[in-house]
């Protein structure tokens, strides 16, 4: 009989706060996180609007010497980490055996900063200069390698890079491993720092982000008919997740019960979403979870703000949930945090899992003129107050790769 696995804990670090309790307000208030990008010069950037995480220093976090051998993502992800597991009460060594926590932290793209400071090094100072800390600083599991060496963690330690769909991976992942035998707690999530000089060209040059510079706060609008392209986010989103059987012999609080996972490929474009497989993704969470279609009581949309992707992943619910999915809430807090890319997924999760425990839906904000293709019940612009009991949070990314995890109400 395979485990039933729960949320214990949860650590977030966004441009809408950096704990749970100011980022859930934000949220509730219908709070943007964009604005102009200070860190380097965008005056020649089609788009010079993001979501930033402001006034982070990791020394908050971390020991000053760890910090500097660490990429922001990295950064970002121990400091969520760090947070998720006081959140969830657990002691390593103590109340927890060190050979059964494991860590799942992906990241979509990496050390992207790290990249571009050591190629300017490269080209400016010659290899020689070329700090030895590059390789071990970028690459994209160090997410995972640093956090199991901060926390002492010696159990299954792997890391997901699946683009945009990488954090609901990495936890849909994590409730597998416990759900084996594997580990008893699990820390999982995702994190990125891509607001970088390449990172903005390279999205300003698929002409897949918004240029709606003047009017920060209202470029994300997913659904909305004046949509013109998704916002970049960056930070952290990273949840506990524990067997039941462990968690209770703790005594631990419960955010939520992790019931179902859903995995599939497009096997289409590299870039341009298929409903198809969203819709056989989000089909397979629900087998996964035991539960009918009409189970389903909110949706967190991946929802980015781009024209294709919005209209693609609302018919992708109608061919996922029949009638039901006019009867189904659906919002997108991409609206208000923007794209995390491979952290998208982790942010989701944690939003889902308040949601949950608050009985209150965060609104779609921005969402003024709706698109007639996008036709269903996306919140807009208001929190809305429910009786939730099922939720599911649906993550895609570029390569076809798409993810779907369902979370319960905890009940005995």
């Amino acid at each position: 009989m395979k485990q039933r696995v729960v949320v214990t804990g949860m650590g977030v670090m966004t441009s809408l706060g950096k704990d749970l309790d100011t980022f859930w307000d934000s949220l509730m208030n219908g709070k943007s996180g964009v604005s102009l990008i200070e860190a380097f010069d965008v005056s020649d950037y089609p788009t010079r609007i993001a979501a930033s995480v402001k006034d982070f220093n990791p020394e908050d976090y971390m020991d000053r010497k760890e910090a500097r051998k660490m990429d922001r993502f990295v950064q970002f992800a121990v400091a969520a980490g760090s947070k998720a597991l006081e959140d969830s009460g657990i002691v390593i060594g103590e109340n927890a055996e060190a050979e059964r926590v494991g860590v799942s932290i992906g990241s979509g793209i990496g050390g992207l900063g790290t990249w571009e400071d050591q190629h300017n090094v490269l080209l400016q100072k010659g290899p020689k200069r070329v700090s030895p800390f590059f390789i071990p600083m970028m690459i994209a599991n160090m997410a995972s390698g640093q956090m199991s060496i901060n926390l002492g963690a010696k159990g299954p330690n792997t890391t997901q890079v699946t683009a945009c769909a990488t954090g609901t991976h990495s936890i849909g992942d994590s409730m597998r491993i416990i759900q084996r035998g594997d580990a008893d707690v699990m820390v999982c999530g995702g994190a990125e720092a891509t607001i970088r000089p390449t990172g903005m060209a390279g999205f300003c040059s698929m002409r897949a982000m918004s240029t709606r510079n003047d009017e920060p706060e209202k470029a994300s609008r997913p659904f909305d008919t004046g949509r013109d392209g998704f916002i970049m986010g960056e930070g952290a989103g990273v949840l506990i997740l524990e067997s039941l059987e462990h968690a209770e012999k703790r005594g631990a609080k419960i955010y939520a019960e992790v019931i179902g996972y859903g995995l599939s490929a497009d096997a289409f474009h590299i870039t341009e979403p298929d409903p198809d497989g969203a819709a056989r993704c989000m089909k397979m969470a629900i087998r996964d979870a035991g539960i009918q279609p009409e189970d389903v009581d909110y949706i967190n949309a991946h929802g980015t703000s781009t024209p294709v992707g919005d209209r693609s992943e609302t018919l992708g619910v109608k061919k996922a949930l029949g009638d039901h999915a006019y009867k189904v809430a659906v919002s997108s807090t991409k609206s208000m945090t923007g794209h995390l890319l491979g952290a998208a997924g982790g942010v989701e999760a944690l939003i889902c899992a308040l949601t949950l425990r608050n009985q209150t839906i965060a609104p779609t904000i921005n969402l003024e003129n709706q698109d007639p293709e996008c036709d269903l019940d996306y919140v807009p612009n208001v929190p809305r107050k429910a009786d939730l009991d099922i939720v599911m949070s649906n993550s895609f990314g570029f390569g076809g790769h798409n993810a779907t995890i369902i979370l319960k109400k905890y009940g005995k």
